[in-house]
């Protein structure tokens, strides 16, 4: 199954629709981070709805998405580029929680409560951030909120990750927006479909396609756009090295003689990045030989 995130527009252009398979994107994330079944869930559902929000971007635009809430889990956040790459991380992968009462993962309790954080890098630094608090941590709630009081576009979120304790059966999502000009009927449809349809989750597990989604919310959908989506990570040796270079002259040279070297961990990616002593010694802005010569 090669993942996918697919935009439309309803025939008449009153409403927008975005569904995703994210599949192996959160299978990577998985495998990356050494994630428990619900840590999974929650940051792949929060990967698959950026990896969506991600279309309505242009050139080399970029935005971040942080669900700060008050459980176990800690953080999640996730990084989308208009080109379909998508990173995250969740801060303790490790958290693991009994079944819900409805005998499903409890993603709700794993999150928590707390803010939901999108930020666009429109390019040229200019950031814009925006917020909403949390529903109820299960992620697909707590998008629909936030698109309705901070873009006041009334939305529709579901999103959904199958996953045992081998990996990630499925993943996907949907999202479904009533645009300016819609009338009354456009949302008494809407709510009618939504109302029979059956979970993201359940759907996936069945084999339902990203267009299959896409076409349960919006049976007359126009496709405006399709993009493949798969993980990456832009993070590389120079740009670790960089990062040691900010810390100054005197944290290097601890870092030299109480360790020998350093070690650095790319958050989003999990990669491990070794430096030796003598590469430290090269980052210095004021090289100990230089100081020594001028005694």
């Amino acid at each position: 199954m090669t993942d996918v995130a697919l935009r439309a527009l309803s025939a008449d252009g009153h409403v927008r629709a975005m569904a995703c398979v994210a599949t192996e994107l959160v299978e990577t994330l998985r495998r990356r981070h050494h994630t428990s079944p619900v840590a999974t869930a929650a940051l792949g559902r929060t990967a698959s709805v950026a990896a969506m929000m991600a279309l309505m971007l242009k050139g080399d635009e970029r935005l971040t998405v942080q669900i700060k809430g008050d459980g176990p889990l800690g953080s999640i956040v996730v990084d989308a580029d208009s080109h379909g790459h998508v990173r995250g991380y969740v801060d303790h992968p490790e958290v693991d929680l009994p079944l819900n009462a409805q005998g499903k993962l409890d993603v709700g309790g794993a999150v928590g409560r707390g803010t939901l954080y999108v930020m666009r890098d429109m390019g040229l630094r200019d950031v814009y951030s925006s917020s909403a608090a949390l529903q109820t941590g299960e992620i697909g709630d707590d998008f629909t909120y936030y698109f309705a009081v901070s873009e006041q576009t009334p939305s529709a979120v579901g999103a959904g990750v199958l996953v045992d304790r081998t990996g990630v059966i499925a993943a996907g999502g949907f999202i479904v927006q009533l645009l300016p000009g819609h009338g009354e009927a456009d949302v008494q449809a809407l709510e009618e479909r939504l109302g029979q349809m059956r979970s993201v989750t359940d759907l996936l597990r069945d084999g339902a396609t990203a267009h299959d989604l896409l076409h349960r919310v919006l049976p007359d959908a126009v496709i405006t756009a399709e993009q493949p989506v798969q993980f990456r990570c832009t993070c590389s040796r120079d740009r670790l090295a960089a990062i040691l270079r900010s810390l100054g002259d005197d944290e290097l040279r601890a870092l030299m003689e109480e360790q020998g070297g350093a070690e650095v961990r790319c958050h989003f990616c999990n990669e491990v990045y070794r430096y030796s002593a003598e590469e430290l010694q090269a980052m210095l802005s004021t090289p100990q030989a230089e100081e020594v010569s001028r005694e």
